[in-house]
């Protein structure tokens, strides 16, 4: 099938990202079978490849993806970057640096990590409450100037600071989680990113596959009919929904084998009715088990205070 287009006034990319975070963190991902499956997104239209600076030890994430690009067309990748020393928090530290002072040394590792020669989408993988946006985000104009960055996105983010940063460079792409146990972005932050023409990034989308032991929800117990109704999984159903909710909503799948890479392709395909809508926005406004599942991260001065 065709994947469809998010298209801006800068460039178009594909409406399914591949997050290829777990095919570094996950202990049973096989590399050969990784790099098949990001060959696989892109032979198929998926140019969206998110990674992180500390997707893994050493880098291993954006190695893993440098491998996967050798040989090859640069244009059929849209390669987005985090960065932010978070591999010291999963190391049991506290000291994180998502600022502007060492920017150019973090893209200039994962460059070479990368084997490119720019990057399509770096963003900071959370937001320093100690640090003015503006000089972040100041400081990854930058490297737009320079050429090693062509668009600058935002992670995790509430609606003030994506509009400060608006005012200081076009803010591409913010990720955020957003599923259908999971709505907050509604509220705020997603009328704030469709005024300023910002793109969302979706991730979580599988938060409802945890929750599936829960009982006497609505959310749970409508879900699970319309995807028995529609033969489809779970998981695909999660995955079509979130695709329905706009043109400039991007969701990401965390596949790293290409048989899960193709399930979340068929989602695509699913059609929802009027009365499917209606029984899922009910079951959300009624259930007890929508919200954020992840922990806050709360960064000062470069050091963790809250997570």
């Amino acid at each position: 099938m065709n994947i469809k287009q998010y298209q801006n006034k800068d460039f178009s990319i594909s409406r399914l990202g591949l997050g290829c975070m777990r095919m570094s963190v996950n202990p049973n991902s096989d590399r050969k079978e990784s790099i098949a499956t990001i060959h696989k997104a892109l032979d198929l239209g998926i140019n969206l490849l998110n990674t992180g600076d500390f997707y893994g030890v050493d880098g291993h994430n954006e190695k893993l993806l440098g491998e996967a690009l050798k040989n090859q067309d640069r244009d059929k990748a849209f390669v987005s970057v985090k960065y932010g020393t978070f591999g010291n928090l999963f190391a049991g530290g506290n000291a994180v640096d998502v600022g502007p002072k060492n920017v150019k040394k973090y893209i200039t590792s994962s460059l070479k990590n990368l084997n490119l020669d720019y990057i399509d989408l770096y963003q900071p993988a959370r937001v320093d409450i100690g640090i003015p946006i503006e000089e972040t985000i100041g400081a990854i104009a930058d490297l737009v100037k320079e050429g090693y960055v062509k668009h600058i996105g935002l992670s995790e983010v509430d609606a003030n600071v994506l509009r400060k940063a608006n005012e200081v460079h076009p803010i591409s792409l913010v990720e955020l989680e957003y599923s259908i146990a999971n709505n907050r972005i509604e509220k705020e932050i997603l009328p704030v990113a469709r005024e300023f023409g910002t793109g969302v990034v979706a991730f979580g989308l599988m938060r409802l596959n945890r929750l599936l032991g829960v009982r006497n929800d609505p959310l749970i117990d409508v879900v699970k009919a319309i995807a028995n109704e529609k033969n489809v999984s779970i998981a695909q159903l999660s995955h079509a929904w979130i695709f329905n909710q706009g043109n400039d909503i991007i969701p990401l799948t965390g596949a790293r084998k290409r048989s899960q890479l193709e399930e979340s392709i068929e989602s695509l395909a699913i059609q929802f009715t009027a009365s499917d809508i209606s029984r899922i926005n009910e079951a959300i406004d009624n259930s007890k088990i929508v919200g954020s599942y992840m922990s806050k991260i709360i960064i000062k001065n470069g050091l963790v205070i809250s997570h």
